[in-house]
């Protein structure tokens, strides 16, 4: 289906070779549903991108990567942001709108350990790299003996950095190397039973102004809809906790049938001590109410006290 758009539309993203390829895969995607569109992309260094020495929880979680765009939306510098969602604050910033949710591919953590090739393979003691108190949390209580330790940068620039011996392993998202076609560094991959991923990991979400019609209506061909029902469970899981993008929080929904959703919830405490892991489904529609009534039931575990 073509739909016409008389107008240049930009498009901001982060100057990573992984954002940039994710807004590479949303340009060509609305270049084909809209003849002669013409789409001018736009990086931008952001804060997350530059300040590498502390932890994300230190500088303000993962909102430190869609502040500048978000900010560069609202003024008209550019038409549309394309992040990670599992990147973007539950919290809708004022005057923004997730035009689209799309392209989710596999949403599992990773390993990558060179020398051990696997979680049970690691030593005692071996470094993990991670930059997700989620990872951490759900780390430690898996192993217990094993040193989580914070890293930084890009995907490319992490993978170099295992592989030159810098850590025993390193934790990512599934999701970014296959992306980056880095998917044969991978030496195991983690089940939602050993470690659930952050809610949205593996989704695309595209940002525009929440005024833009024209924008809105061609977004909407790009958009998900059975995804869009999972990330929302597994967000307002997240959001009902009171909890950012940074919390120890897990969530994962998955479609059961056309018309039903099944959602996973987890809280691990942040020294691994203890896990609260909840789960439920419903009806495709009813995905507020599903991640609000199984963050209900985590509260009433006792997750607050961690959060």
């Amino acid at each position: 289906m073509t739909l016409p758009l008389s107008r240049t539309i930009t498009i901001g993203t982060r100057a990573s070779a992984l954002a940039r390829r994710q807004t590479r895969q949303v340009a060509a995607a609305l270049a084909e549903r809209c003849a002669g569109l013409d789409v001018e992309e736009i990086p931008f260094i952001t804060t997350g991108d530059v300040t590498l020495e502390r932890p994300l929880p230190e500088i303000g979680g993962k909102g430190v990567f869609t502040a500048e765009l978000e900010q560069a939306l609202r003024s008209g510098a550019i038409d549309l942001a394309v992040h990670s969602l599992k990147d973007l604050p539950v919290e809708p910033p004022p005057g923004i709108a997730i035009g689209a949710i799309c392209f989710r591919v596999d949403p599992r953590d990773v390993l990558i350990a060179p020398r051990w090739g696997s979680l049970v393979g690691l030593p005692p003691g071996a470094r993990v790299g991670t930059s997700s108190t989620r990872r951490m949390a759900q780390l430690r209580a898996l192993r217990s003996d094993l040193d989580p330790c914070s890293i930084r940068g890009n995907v490319d620039t992490r993978v170099r950095k295992v592989i030159a011996g810098e850590y025993e392993a390193i934790i990512l998202a599934a999701a970014g190397l296959l992306r980056l076609g880095l998917g044969g560094a991978i030496t195991s991959y983690l089940t939602l039973d050993q470690m659930l991923p952050a809610p949205g990991q593996g989704a695309l979400a595209v940002q525009c102004r929440s005024d833009d019609e024209p924008l809105l209506k061609l977004l909407a061909h790009l958009d998900d809809g059975v995804l869009r029902d999972a990330v929302t469970a597994e967000r307002t899981f997240l959001a009902a906790l009171g909890g950012g993008c940074s919390a120890p929080v897990a969530a994962h929904a998955v479609s059961e049938a056309p018309d039903a959703l099944h959602l996973i919830g987890m809280v691990t405490a942040p020294d691994g001590g203890r896990t609260v892991r909840t789960e439920g489904s419903a009806r495709r529609g009813e995905a507020v109410a599903l991640g609000h009534r199984l963050a209900a039931e985590a509260i009433a575990a006792g997750v607050g006290e961690w959060l």
